[in-house]
């Protein structure tokens, strides 16, 4: 599971031989600038910023440790183009097609329908297709269709005419429905599912398949497309060497097996050999093999994150999306965030659950704040600024998690940040201060706990399916917003205090209780157009949670809302008592995951989390109007450039940052294309 920050918002923490010369042509088509002072912010077009991280201490690593982050970053990087064809089935030709026009078109680049192309453009790499990474939406083109035929015309670049039609029409205008009364599948855009297969067709075809272990079972349909045959039936086209998506995995299972040669001790070296294996064969049984193994590897100072891991772009929370994340472990924040991990079974037993729905033993939970040292699908360019894995509940009960918080992404929204918007939207001074204040250290602390705690927490009763099974495609958001209570639950807690996490824990949580109902009832809504539904899994939790806790607590007027000067506040009056409500409404979202209660589930989403009040929408718009910062950031990445002997032996890894953003685009199109246009 991953956790995106609301820094989007406020960007103020309120989180070889064939290869040699290959390689050192790539260094020269980069054209970096490492030697420029090092600048947070890259560029901002439509809704997006753009910003850098730095990859901190990487000069203090040893040179196997930098051949490690080197080899698993082009891993990661290899499988960019599955990202993009799992999103749109017409993703790669598109991109294809507006890269050509981008580099080839000679006419005039100065008037407006130009201008617009560009940032057309820029939209669509940042989403990894045409649909907004967040909202889901088909971004749509702010030129004409005619003006796009000339711009093909002119670069002789082809682009089928029905999919030109695409681009501009209403036809697949969300990447994810979660909209029942569409059809989940028939709704979505994805391209996890032939077209016109049902959700009926896809759900059954999946019960008919008999666990070997109940009590273990596979995560069926993780790695695969579900299509239909020439006879007609329903079948699986599995992602794996020689088969979907085949020549891109060839690639990262390369640059794996060069990994593995100097991974840093036997447990890692075994996990990535099971992750290698997995990726040939597409074998479920060897990918939870392999999840236990990269659990059990906790020891040295690189990891990684590799696979078809996050369900949230399946309408029917069953199929991975391609991500990866190259981490280096910080040691003096670990240490002291380490010591949450450690006390996992005291939260647990702590928890306001029902004692059936506790875990008696927590296992394994492993917590880390890294240095990210490169993306790719999934997590690049948005990024989460938390990750827990693995998603498998029962790996977890049996085996236990390893939960990350990514340091340097954190810090980088931390240097981009102000105060302008916060004072805009808190109630009044008292609020501010306790944010400047405690909102960092709030932040963090809610992250390690929604990671660490919330998702490693609770259990399923015995019996029950999977949580894609029985609550479908409401699981994604309840799981966050059940780990994101937990979080809210023992952030107003003197626990975090005793533990060395902060000096006034009753400030911190003051803090973190201002910053969540603020968000999750007013400023979260900069990122929706007007009269749009919430349909992010992460967005929804945050207005649930919030919509809930401020209508229960209405008869003793636990959070007022207040309207001064014509604008809308939210103030909470009793933090006690809010930090109670937190507590029933973990208990009541354990419950209903815990009994597979889809009924339930799909109320409390359904009435707190899904329509928005549009009167105070439309006022949030206004008010941010005065706004320059975009409410989205995502990330370029550093790139990490070989350095050879005369005999091509790596004798040094060298970080480099990229001009812009459609340099790196473009070096990615032309060094990572692995892919067919269609698939």
């Amino acid at each position: 599971m991953k956790l995106h920050t609301i820094a989007g918002v406020f960007a103020a923490a309120t989180l070889f031989v064939s290869c040699k010369k290959e390689e050192s042509k790539k260094a020269d088509d980069q054209n970096t600038t490492s030697e420029m002072p090092f600048d947070y912010v890259a560029e901002q077009f439509a809704d997006i910023k753009v910003l850098r991280y730095k990859i901190n201490n990487f000069e203090n690593l040893t040179l196997k440790e930098k051949e490690l982050v080197y080899y698993l970053t082009q891993a990661g990087t290899a499988g960019r183009d599955m990202m993009w064809d799992q999103n749109y089935k017409h993703n790669l030709k598109i991109r294809a097609a507006l890269e050509q026009i981008y580099q080839t078109y000679s006419g005039d680049k100065n008037n407006k329908d130009w201008l617009n192309f560009e940032i057309y453009l820029k939209r669509v790499w940042f989403a990894n297709g045409i649909h907004h990474h967040y909202s889901m939406e088909k971004i749509k083109p702010d030129f004409s269709q005619a003006y796009f035929e000339t711009l093909l015309k002119e670069t002789k670049t082809s682009l089928n005419s029905e999919v030109v039609a695409v681009l501009f029409n209403d036809k697949d205008s969300k990447k994810v429905n979660l909209n029942e009364d569409l059809g989940l599948i028939a709704g979505s855009a994805i391209n996890f599912y032939d077209a016109g297969i049902s959700d009926k067709e896809a759900v059954d075809f999946y019960k008919a398949i008999k666990p070997i272990d109940p009590k273990r079972p596979y995560s069926y349909g993780l790695n695969s497309k579900l299509v239909r045959n020439a006879a007609g039936k329903i079948e699986e086209k599995v992602w794996k060497s020689g088969g979907m998506y085949g020549p891109a995995i060839d690639k990262v299972i390369y640059w794996l097996e060069k990994a593995k040669t100097v991974a840093e001790n036997q447990k890692q070296g075994d996990a990535l050999g099971l992750l290698i294996q997995y990726y040939k064969t597409g074998d479920l049984k060897t990918w939870d093999d392999y999840n236990i193994a990269w659990l059990q590897a906790t020891e040295g100072n690189i990891d990684y994150i590799n696979g078809f891991i996050e369900v949230y772009n399946d309408p029917l929370g069953a199929r991975g999306s391609y991500e990866s994340v190259v981490q280096i472990k910080d040691f003096d924040m670990s240490a002291k965030m380490e010591k949450i991990g450690h006390e996992a079974q005291w939260f647990e037993d702590n928890s306001p659950l029902f004692p059936e729905h506790k875990k008696k033993k927590v296992v394994g939970v492993s917590y880390k704040t890294v240095i990210v040292a490169g993306e790719g699908g999934d997590s690049s360019p948005s990024t989460p600024i938390g990750v827990n894995l693995p998603n498998a509940d029962w790996i977890r009960a049996e085996h236990g998690s390893k939960s990350v918080s990514l340091g340097n992404i954190v810090e980088a929204y931390n240097n981009v940040g102000g105060s302008d918007r916060l004072k805009e939207f808190a109630n009044d001074a008292e609020e501010i201060a306790l944010e400047e204040k405690y909102g960092e250290e709030a932040d963090k602390l809610h992250t390690a706990l929604h990671e660490v705690v919330g998702h490693a927490s609770g259990q399923i009763n015995s019996g029950v399916g999977t949580t894609n099974e029985t609550l479908k495609s409401y699981a994604s958001t309840l799981e966050e917003g059940r780990a994101d209570l937990v979080g809210l639950f023992y952030l107003y807690n003197s626990k975090i205090q005793e533990l060395g996490l902060t000096d006034n824990w009753k400030n911190t949580g003051m803090a973190a209780y201002d910053s969540y109902i603020r968000n999750g009832l007013m400023t979260q809504l900069v990122r929706l157009e007007p009269g749009a539904d919430i349909e992010e899994s992460h967005m929804r939790n945050r207005q649930w949670v919030s919509a809930w806790v401020f209508e229960k607590g209405k008869k003793d007027n636990v959070i007022e809302k207040i309207v001064r000067d014509g604008k809308t506040y939210f103030n909470i009056t009793n933090y006690e008592k809010l930090h109670g409500l937190f507590g029933q409404l973990l208990k009541e979202t354990q419950r209903i995951k815990s009994e597979g209660d889809y009924k339930a589930g799909k109320a409390l989403v359904d009435t707190y989390g899904v329509k928005v009040d549009q009167k105070i929408h439309k006022e949030v718009l206004e008010r941010n109007a005065k706004f320059k910062s975009a409410p989205y950031s995502g990330f370029i990445n550093p790139l990490l450039v070989p350095k050879m002997d005369d005999s091509g032996k790596i004798i040094d890894i060298q970080v480099t940052q990229p001009k812009s953003f459609a340099e790196q685009m473009l070096y990615y199109s032309k060094n990572f294309s692995f892919l067919p246009m269609d698939n």
